[in-house]
């Protein structure tokens, strides 16, 4: 069998010198994204054309771009989030996915628990307000030991911040689809529905996939029965969240404030939302650390590497 043709449309993969050598020792032609450029419509098309194998990121890839692209045999993810992916009519057209879940668990955990510290002791807006205003204003907030914390979503990531929170002697409240007692009683965890989370919870925070069920679930009803004194936290999903409830929430001071490394444009366009006095933005980082990166990286080039061996 000749050389598969793969081929790379994810910017941050291409330019990573590491992950560029490794995927080009094990495929020499692969084509990269070597102008960082931001493919969409057609001209994400024109580059994935004639491909047997693509490594994407957060690219959109549906069934009409899967329609333009006949000879396409697998998709290699690099990220964790398979959103952005039509699976349904990838089978249909029989692409093959390359995906691995988890990879950049403790990264995004440990971001998830620095937003935490960071709103509790009000270390983003003191700071913030020392820098921008000169304003010396001793507000230390609250220790996050032994407050309440709400965890919806209690998958990889939910789970490794479950083990970085043990010290902080949290009372934990979890809500999760699957059946998971067993867990729960292992780890002193409270299972709880979503409504006991926003009412009795300092922080909740999102840790769910985006689907069709979780898509717009933190709206203005959901922030309207959180305590006035609680933090919202989202470093899951943007369109997990409805912006503009959490824009008024915010401005009404019906929560504290907020922590959010995910939104639903990104990148955002609302300098007046990103701007909130009790808002503290991240470019969506949680998954970008380096150890993150390497390992979501290897895992994309092992998936395009054991499919062709199997068909060699």
């Amino acid at each position: 069998m000749s050389e598969p043709r793969i081929k790379c449309i994810s910017r941050s993969f291409s330019a990573h010198p590491i992950l560029r050598r490794e995927l080009l020792e094990m495929f020499p032609s692969a084509i990269l994204n070597d102008g960082g450029l931001n493919y969409e419509g057609a001209e994400l098309t024109a580059f994935l054309k004639d491909c047997d194998g693509a490594i994407v990121s957060l690219e959109p890839i549906d069934d009409a771009l899967l329609a333009e692209l006949p000879e396409l045999r697998v998709i290699a993810k690099y990220g964790v989030g398979i959103d952005n992916l039509d699976t349904d009519a990838m089978s249909r057209r029989n692409v093959a996915l390359g995906w691995s879940g988890g990879l950049n668990k403790r990264g995004v955990a440990e971001m998830t628990l620095g937003f935490m510290l960071g709103l509790c002791r009000n270390l983003f807006f003191a700071a913030r307000q020392l820098r921008d205003a000169d304003d010396w204003t001793k507000r230390g907030g609250f220790q996050l030991t032994g407050r309440t914390v709400g965890i919806i979503g209690v998958g990889f990531v939910g789970k490794d911040l479950i083990e970085l929170l043990k010290p902080f002697g949290c009372r934990i409240l979890v809500n999760d689809v699957i059946d998971q007692t067993d867990y729960y009683r292992a780890n002193g965890l409270i299972e709880a529905s979503k409504d006991q989370i926003y009412a009795e919870a300092d922080i909740v925070t999102v840790h769910t996939p985006l689907d069709a069920a979780t898509r717009g679930m933190i709206n203005l009803d959901v922030l309207k029965k959180m305590k006035r004194s609680a933090y919202l936290i989202n470093a899951a999903r943007g369109p997990i969240v409805v912006q503009s409830d959490l824009k008024q929430a915010l401005k009404d001071g019906l929560i504290a404030g907020a922590a959010l490394d995910v939104f639903e444009l990104e990148p955002c366009d609302d300098d007046q939302f990103m701007l909130l006095p009790n808002l503290f933005c991240t470019p969506h980082t949680g998954g970008s650390a380096d150890e993150s990166i390497l390992a979501m990286g290897r895992s994309a080039i092992a998936h395009l590497a054991a499919f062709f061996k199997d068909r060699n």
